[in-house]
């Protein structure tokens, strides 16, 4: 867990997340620059469509979240500043 928390492309993970990570980390970073082949990519991992639109709707609504609570101005709660 703790290599995934520092760097997901240093984990021992299998292809499929890797690619997942991949993704979920273009679409919350570059957001623009997401094209077909990005979804296609998932498929050759071995995702199904609706795992893909799984994928797709968590990491956008985490997105959504995040700037909406950064745009608010919202603390974080006292617990979630020991987490380091």
């Amino acid at each position: 867990m703790e290599q995934l928390q520092r760097d997901w492309r240093q984990a021992e993970l299998g292809d499929a997340d890797r690619a997942m990570l991949a993704y979920a980390e273009k679409l919350t970073v570059r957001p623009w620059d997401m094209i077909a082949a990005d979804v296609i990519a998932l498929r050759e991992a071995g995702f199904s469509d609706t795992a893909i639109l799984d994928i797709n709707q968590v990491t956008s609504y985490y997105a959504y979240v995040n700037r909406l609570a950064d745009g608010l101005g919202v603390e974080l709660e006292p617990f979630w500043e020991n987490e380091d």
